[in-house]
């Protein structure tokens, strides 16, 4: 077991901005005159020695091999993915509107979420007023026809003016995910399941779909995933088919860190059908829990990515096909005196308890920490007794040269609501929502990391029910 090593940081405003401890002017001339002289070395040095923390050695699997006959995924000539789930209810609170994406930093945008009928196996839209009703600066109220808007014409304009944009429609996620349980075991629900996602993704100008079934609880729910990919594997290649050449529909899925999750799964089989797994290396610790700890560790700890990672290479899942998921957000720990103490409560959140946007740390008054070994952060209010568990930029920075070290795919971050970089006009203000300085995360692990993916979009969809789209949004 290697040692762990925790470094104070002062802040008063930011994580990523450290302010120095302040002298009195009252103090002796002399005194002064030595803090600056040290302070002109640090500066020279390129930072100082209170930020400063030497990277451990990254843990190697083994040496990444290129998997034989996989063109799609020779990550080693392609690049990285960089993956960013969009919500459609951040267009309400959080004021993030498709407008505020970070294109240039991405190759992937997930959009969350669709939901699924537990007694006939469609997918649905959860939200069509913001998913295809709302109008967005520009678009008409005269228009002739059945026509798209929302937030599915918005981001197809984005993908004109991005050709490296892909778009997948997410379906599921924690909430919906129960509604999956008798549609996989039924070979009925599954083929409605299928059509339905279909047509969802020629109807709104989509590159693939991505499966979030939070999570298969028995043997007979996991071979039923196994079968559900399997199949909208089959449709998807089907559609592209008919597209022509050069059409290519992705498949993903978000994928469990906890071993008692992924340990269900039936890995091997499912990769079959999957362009890459998004991870959820995130939320391993939280209000559930009675210790207060990391939520989103590399290593140590009675959860961490590595792990998780080392398991799914162990079922034959190639490295170049793995995205590392990272948080952007934070988990609250209340009345506890840091990692590997007990807590009582969390604070009260960015848009509920416990959780706060990662846009919104460190909050005012708290110091910061850093677990090298981890590769992990926290903050921490002495006040309160606070503690919040999230990436900073120094972890952020070295999660993305874990990836590029590790071979993987690539980076995946929840949810792009979350990061900072972007002015949220009319958005509340207040204790957990006030913005802190910073850099985003999103454009941090992309340059650690290398260059991006740029395989080209899809555009036409001649066969989608609205008029605009069939057009191309002239």
């Amino acid at each position: 077991m290697s040692s762990t090593s925790y470094q104070s940081l002062p802040t008063t405003e930011s994580t990523d901005h450290i302010q120095a401890t302040k002298f009195s002017y009252r103090k002796p001339l002399l005194l002064a005159l030595a803090f600056s002289l040290v302070a002109a070395i640090f500066f020279k040095a390129g930072r100082s020695s209170v930020q400063h923390v030497l990277p451990s050695p990254e843990i190697i699997l083994s040496p990444p091999k290129p998997v034989a006959g996989d063109a799609e995924n020779a990550m080693s000539n392609k690049g990285k993915y960089s993956v960013g789930y969009f919500v459609n209810w951040g267009i309400y609170g959080r004021k993030f509107p498709p407008s505020l994406i970070p294109v240039q930093d991405l190759t992937h945008i997930l959009y969350a979420f669709a939901n699924v009928r537990p007694d006939t196996g469609e997918v649905f839209l959860s939200d069509v007023w913001a998913d295809k009703d709302i109008h967005y600066p520009g678009d008409s109220w005269n228009d002739i026809g059945n026509n798209l808007y929302g937030n599915f014409k918005a981001i197809y304009n984005l993908k004109k003016a991005n050709r490296h944009l892909k778009v997948l429609l997410s379906i599921g996620g924690w909430t919906y995910s129960p509604s999956f349980h008798p549609v996989v075991v039924n070979p009925i629900l599954r083929r409605k399941f299928v059509e339905s996602s279909v047509r969802l993704l020629e109807d709104y100008g989509l590159d693939g779909l991505d499966v979030d079934y939070e999570y298969p609880t028995n043997h007979a729910q996991a071979l039923g995933y196994v079968e559900l990919l399997k199949e909208m594997r089959a449709a998807l290649d089907q559609h592209a088919s008919v597209k022509g050449a050069g059409c290519k529909f992705l498949l993903t899925i978000a994928a469990p860190c906890g071993p008692d999750n992924y340990k269900k799964l039936h890995a091997a089989d499912m990769d079959k059908s999957l362009d890459f797994w998004n991870m959820m290396s995130y939320d391993f610790s939280g209000s559930w829990d009675s210790i207060a700890n990391h939520h989103a560790n590399i290593y140590g700890g009675a959860i961490n990515a590595h792990e998780a990672l080392r398991w799914y290479i162990s079922q034959g899942v190639a490295r170049n096909k793995i995205v590392l998921g990272i948080p952007l957000y934070g988990r609250s720990f209340m009345n506890t005196k840091g990692p590997g103490s007990v807590f009582s409560g969390v604070g009260q959140g960015t848009w509920e308890a416990g959780s706060y946007d990662y846009r919104a740390l460190a909050l005012p008054g708290s110091f910061m920490y850093r677990d090298q070994d981890a590769i992990a952060s926290w903050s921490y209010d002495p006040q309160k007794q606070e503690m919040v568990s999230f990436d900073n930029e120094d972890v952020a920075h070295r999660k993305g040269q874990y990836i590029k070290n590790q071979g993987l795919g690539g980076s995946m971050f929840w949810e792009l609501s979350g990061d900072k970089g972007s002015p949220r006009e009319g958005m509340e203000t207040g204790p957990g929502k006030d913005p802190q300085s910073g850099r985003s995360l999103v454009t941090i692990v992309k340059d650690a990391m290398g260059g991006l993916e740029c395989s080209k979009n899809w555009l036409v969809y001649d066969n989608s029910c609205f008029d605009n789209m069939k057009k191309g949004m002239p």
